[in-house]
This record gives C-alpha cells, sequence and structure tokens, in this order.
C-alpha cells in the first residue's frame, strides 16, 4: 500500500505541482546574480547540499575529471548510500572524484561536525586532508589530494547559468566555467585547460525535520537520473540530463552553452538507451544495470538541434551515491555539423521495470 501511495504522490507531483513551482527554463536563460548564493547552509533549513566541479574532456588515458561532493543526505532512492551515514545523518558528507585512467577513483564519507571545515559563505570548502574549493569572486580553486593522483585546477565562474530544478524548496544549478591546471600521477604533471562546470545545488528534505533515518518506502521516488556533458569545441558545452519518478519525466532538458554568448535550454528531448552493458555490482553488492550504448535526440521550432549517438567505453567509477559515472565516445550531429568526441556521463538507475526511452 505504502509503495501504491508513494508512486500515485510522485506522479501528482512531477505532473502537477513541479510544472507550477519550477522555473528552470527562465532560470536558464538569464545571467547568474548571486541568487541562490552558492554557501554550505550549515543548521538551516535547506538540509543538503551539494558542490560539483566537473571537466568533460581531458586528453587520453584520463579522459574526464569529476569532483562532486554532497554535503547531508537526499532521502531519495537513488542518492543515498546509508552505509557511510554519520552518527546524525545530517552530518553526513561524502566526496566523489575520479578519470578513466587506471585507479583514479576516490569515494569517501565523513562526519561534517569533525572532519570538515566550511566558511559560513562559502568562501572556503574543506574535507579533511582530500579536497578544498576556494571560492573568491568569480574565481575558484580546487584542490584535491588523493592516494592515486592529484588535482589543482582554476576556474573562473561565468554567469552563463543552467538550472535542472529550480523552485522554493530546491536549486540545482551549473555556471559554465572555463579552467585550468595539472593532473599529477605516477605519469607525471598533466596540464589540462577547457571548459568546466560549477555547480551548486540546495535542497530542504525531511531529514531537516526528523533525525531518525527516513524509512526506504518514504524516500523521495526518483529512480532514474542521468547527466551527461560534452565540450563541442573550445567555446561550446553541452549539457544532456533525464531525471524520472515512477515512470514520469521529472527533467527531460538539453542545455546549449556558448562561452561569452549563447545559453539556451530545450525541452523537445528525446533519450535511449539503445543497448544495455554488464551491470554493475556496488561495495554492498547491488546491481544496476547500466548503458553500453544512448541516443539524444533534441529539437526545437526550426528542425533537429542535435542528435548523438555514443558507446560508453571506460571503467564505471562507483560513488553517484547509488549510482555510477565514466566516459563515452560519441558521434553525431549539432545544428547541420557533424560532431565527434568524448563526453561524460553519470547514471543512477534502481527503477524496478525496464525503462529504454525517455521523451518529452
Amino acid at each position: 500500500m505504502s509503495q501504491l501511495f508513494s508512486t500515485a504522490l510522485s506522479r501528482l507531483v512531477v505532473d502537477r505541482a513541479l510544472p507550477l513551482m519550477d522555473t528552470r527554463l527562465k532560470g536558464s536563460t538569464t545571467p547568474y546574480d548571486g541568487t541562490p548564493a552558492m554557501i554550505p547552509h550549515a543548521d538551516s533549513r535547506w538540509s543538503v547540499v551539494h558542490y560539483g566541479v566537473f571537466v568533460p574532456l581531458l586528453p587520453d588515458p584520463y579522459r574526464y575529471l569529476n569532483t562532486m561532493t554532497v554535503i547531508g543526505t537526499t532521502d531519495t532512492e537513488i542518492f543515498d548510500n546509508e552505509q557511510l551515514e554519520a552518527p546524525d545523518r545530517r552530518n553526513t558528507t561524502t566526496v566523489f572524484s575520479s578519470t578513466a585512467h587506471d585507479d583514479q577513483h576516490f569515494y569517501t564519507a565523513y562526519d561534517a561536525s569533525t572532519d570538515t571545515t566550511f566558511a559560513v559563505d562559502g568562501s572556503h570548502l574543506q574535507w579533511s586532508d582530500a579536497l578544498t574549493i576556494d571560492v573568491d569572486g568569480d574565481t575558484a580553486h580546487v584542490v584535491g589530494k588523493y592516494p592515486t593522483f592529484t588535482v589543482d585546477i582554476r576556474l573562473t565562474i561565468t554567469d552563463q547559468t543552467s538550472y535542472f530544478v529550480r523552485t522554493p524548496v530546491y536549486d540545482h544549478l551549473s555556471l559554465l566555467a572555463p579552467y585550468s591546471g595539472t593532473v599529477t600521477d605516477a605519469r607525471g604533471i598533466t596540464e589540462i585547460s577547457g571548459l568546466g562546470t560549477f555547480e551548486y545545488a540546495r535542497a530542504s528534505t525531511p531529514q531537516s525535520v526528523f533525525r531518525p533515518l527516513v524509512d526506504i518506502q518514504w524516500k523521495l521516488p526518483a529512480d532514474f537520473f542521468t547527466y551527461q556533458i560534452i565540450e563541442i569545441d573550445d567555446r561550446t558545452q553541452i549539457l544532456l540530463t533525464s531525471v524520472s519518478a515512477r515512470g514520469r519525466n521529472a527533467c527531460l532538458l538539453v542545455h546549449v552553452r556558448v562561452l561569452g554568448d549563447e545559453t539556451s535550454v530545450l525541452d523537445d528531448v528525446r533519450f535511449e538507451v539503445v543497448e544495455y552493458g554488464e551491470p554493475q555490482v556496488d561495495p554492498w553488492r547491488r546491481s544496476m544495470r547500466v548503458p553500453a550504448r544512448i541516443r539524444w535526440t533534441a529539437r526545437d521550432t526550426d528542425g533537429e538541434v542535435l542528435q548523438l549517438e555514443a558507446e560508453c567505453d571506460s571503467p564505471w567509477r562507483f560513488g553517484l551515491g547509488r549510482g555510477y559515472v565514466g566516459a563515452y565516445s560519441y558521434q553525431g550531429r549539432f545544428r547541420g555539423s557533424d560532431i565527434t568526441g568524448s563526453g561524460y556521463i553519470e547514471w543512477a538507475d534502481v527503477q524496478d521495470a525496464p525503462k529504454h526511452v525517455w521523451a518529452g
């Protein structure tokens, strides 16, 4: 009965309430003006905060770099790992960073009350001795010191913003951010530069009220998530997102960003899993299906804007909550021109029934 109620409630929220509250399309064509402020919100009604820095295109063998943090627990089916929670689950915080090379994969949980330092204004964020993010105006400095690799990059945070969600209880945005820096490992020092993203999210969830663990049937029923980034050229970046809850699309968007120029969003989008690969098994023996080949199509009023075919061809790295990240090789067409390259993919799928096509 609780499962039926959860399904009915999620469909009511996604189909009726979300379109009335969510102003993400408008927000994705408006320059970021500092609102919402990108601060950690300790001891406030914003019970979960996310900072992320993503680099979708690096030279082989690295291919991509993700730096993903979560402060608090999300109370969602796809992102919480209860096995890692702090004694007070609201103090749980995780760091997840990886590339496609060798064993460069770091995923660790910390207790925010003892293992971290978060400046109230968000200018300095530190997770033990593993990761620091320092923000000064429109510049961010990210230093990750992990067992098998070290990262040091500086990003210029632009006002070109893309919203995945923009509601009174949940904001999730991405800012286009050119970067330069280094990856250091057993191969030596590799200079890197390109178009990255600086991302921030805040949400108010049941954990802001209730200290005990939220029972699984009452977790927010987001059960499928993929987020992908491709760098078309040295000025053009595309974000591709699909999120669903109990068979309803909560987000199916393609954002297009051209440095210093265009920031637009497409919502006439189709996403397909053409073929699944071998399931991945996490440290707690939970299995998850992952794609081998995928396809995206996006249109505007003048016709097809993007057609993308991709093959997932890197190791899957666990740590996106219950999900994974990796890289793919893609080919297709963007605004009438052929495109090929390597992209970044995030994937979490805990749906009970198979679903291979998402359209909106």
